[in-house]
């Protein structure tokens, strides 16, 4: 095995591992240009004198490591920079599963993420659950468009009284986190909204009713006190 590591720095540095049966036996230092061995048997002894007395094939894979292999390597950082440095933002959503009345699961779902590594992690009233038999992460799995997802599954006492949020840190955001609350206490809003303008709506359908039985009435009353005027004067 041989190859090249080229540093930011734009140093680099080659080199040359030899293996039989599973085994290192020898290696080429390509500073000085010289056969070491990894072992010290009768055959890498003959590999190592074979090798240290071709000058042609050291000259050869010297040129190749040290130049070759490094050329090669710049021109493909140099069109493959873009491939290399990309990043994509992840896109995280938080839904509910009850398996069961007395438990919910709460589901954190990233997706579209790249490059892989990515930290999830569920925060309990703000402070970070710790793993447990009630957190489950599935593994990082690839999209077609060539990103990844994850999920990160919570299981918790309907109401509990704690507020949940999912926190997602990655490459692509810097310094942020991404925070992405569970909406039960929304839900909840929501439906105390919905209650209180169905209560307005009725209160005020009831007013509505008894003004026009108040008129109603008022209006029988004028029409009766003038029929009696009527009955009078005939």
């Amino acid at each position: 095995m041989g190859g090249c590591v080229l540093y930011p720095n734009r140093t680099s540095q080659s080199f040359v591992y030899m293996g039989y049966n599973g085994q290192d036996f020898l290696s080429l230092n390509t500073k000085n240009v010289t056969w070491t061995l990894s072992q010290d048997t009768k055959f890498s002894r003959y590999v190592q004198s074979f090798f240290q007395n071709s000058t042609v094939f050291t000259e050869v894979m010297e040129i190749m490591l040290n130049e070759t292999c490094v050329d090669v390597m710049k021109m493909l950082l140099q069109f493959g920079r873009a491939a290399l440095e990309r990043q994509e933002l992840p896109v995280a959503s938080v839904f509910a599963r009850t398996p069961s009345p007395a438990q919910l699961l709460l589901v954190c779902h990233v997706t579209g993420f790249y490059p892989r590594p990515i930290s999830v992690a569920w925060l309990r009233d703000g402070q970070e659950v710790p793993p447990g038999p009630a957190l489950k992460t599935s593994p990082i799995l690839p999209n077609a468009d060539l990103t990844y997802q994850l999920r990160s599954v919570l299981a918790v006492a309907p109401r509990d009284g704690h507020s949940y949020v999912c926190r997602v840190r990655h490459q692509s955001l810097g310094t942020r986190s991404l925070l992405i609350p569970w909406g039960n206490s929304e839900v909840v809003l929501i439906t105390g909204l919905t209650v209180g303008l169905l209560a307005a709506m009725a209160i005020a359908a009831t007013l509505v009713l008894w003004v026009w039985r108040q008129r109603k009435h008022q209006q029988m009353e004028e029409l009766d006190s003038r029929n009696s005027i009527l009955s009078n004067e005939a």
